[in-house]
């Protein structure tokens, strides 16, 4: 990040200084033009015009690095006008005298006269200033403009890569867990087991394939956690436990993919054990408009959970997810009791 930075201040310095280079030999080349009188430049010419150049560089320089930034861009707009009038009248009366007094004494070699009345000459200063203002601001535009493209491409990247990261820990979790299951099947010899393997089969082809995007519809999700439902239910038969009750307006809303999954797993991880009396898993799931809520409840057992440190994974993604694909747009609580643990998402304007 620090390099970036380095970077970004080292071709910030090389523009300007490529910005005013440019800038000044075009304002020389224009004064040269306006100031020789028959078209045919002469070395008198190029004195009078760089030396007019220098009584007129300060202001420009003062306009763009401390008035533009300074008032300008803070909208201090009253200050402004005021900073840049006086900048002008200084600097105008600083060419009246340069050219009565000094001049002279620097080329003494050339005589210089007045070419420009009073009125004229701020005039000049006034014509130029507002000018070069005008392209100084436009110039800013579109390198600021160009900034924040590279900076968004940048932290569209940065977030790419975290939710790669995060997809990368929950697929070998849910991996890892449904192995479980099929391996507990095997064990028991039941016959459910070539059915289980053909559905995680689809489960897998879900997670590895049809998961890889920024949204999905709601049909594909509530699909998956249903056949993932009725997968873990091979293992532990108790029907009756669980409830998925489904209230969906529009199956084409869109969510982001693997939302869900990690809240049911851990339910079924820390809720529904054998060994556990009175378990349950209640999920209930609302679509309308641009809300989406999902809500689920499980048995609770403090003990259990203090037991596994990975108890929290499933939670933490979650939330690290919800901070990058919808961030400001979401509600996610988490309440337990004595006895039960619930999870409540709620999702609104839900394009991420």
């Amino acid at each position: 990040m620090n390099n970036r930075s380095g970077n970004i201040n080292k071709i910030a310095v090389r523009n300007t200084l490529v910005f005013n280079l440019a800038l000044w030999i075009c304002s020389f080349v224009l004064f040269l033009f306006l100031f020789t009188e028959d078209g045919q430049p002469k070395t008198i010419d190029f004195v009078y015009t760089g030396s007019f150049l220098t009584t007129i560089v300060f202001p420009v320089l003062i306009n763009f690095y401390v008035l533009i930034p300074l008032l300008l861009k803070h909208e201090r707009y009253w200050f402004y006008a005021f900073a840049f009038i006086f900048n002008i009248v200084l600097f105008g009366q600083f060419n009246i005298l340069f050219f009565e007094y000094l001049i002279d004494y620097i080329f003494p070699n050339y005589y210089f006269i007045s070419y420009h009345s009073n009125i004229a000459l701020f005039t000049i200063f006034s014509v130029f200033l507002v000018i070069t203002t005008l392209i100084k601001l436009s110039v800013d535009w579109f390198y600021f403009n160009s900034q924040e493209n590279q900076e968004l491409k940048f932290r569209n990247q940065l977030i790419q890569t975290q939710l790669a990261a995060l997809r990368s820990q929950i697929n070998p979790h849910f991996l890892f867990n449904s192995l479980n299951v099929i391996y507990a099947l095997a064990i028991e010899q039941k016959e459910q087991t070539k059915d289980a393997i053909v559905q995680l089969s689809d489960i897998l082809r879900y997670v590895i394939y049809d998961s890889n995007t920024k949204l999905v519809s709601l049909k594909k999700e509530v699909t998956l956690l249903k056949n993932y439902i009725e997968f873990q239910q091979f293992r532990h038969q108790q029907n009756d436990n669980i409830t998925f009750h489904c209230n969906i307006e529009d199956e084409n809303h869109t969510i982001y993919p693997m939302l869900l999954l990690p809240l049911v797993e851990n339910s079924f991880k820390y809720g529904i054990k054998g060994d556990i009396k009175n378990t349950f898993i209640r999920m209930d799931l609302k679509q309308e408009k641009d809300e989406f809520l999902f809500d689920i409840e499980n048995n609770y057992s403090e003990s259990k959970l203090e037991t596994n440190g990975q108890s929290g994974l499933g939670l933490e993604n979650i939330r690290k997810n919800l901070e990058i694909v919808y961030p400001k747009n979401h509600e996610f609580n988490v309440t337990k009791t004595k006895d039960t643990f619930k999870v409540s998402l709620k999702l609104y304007n839900h394009e991420v």
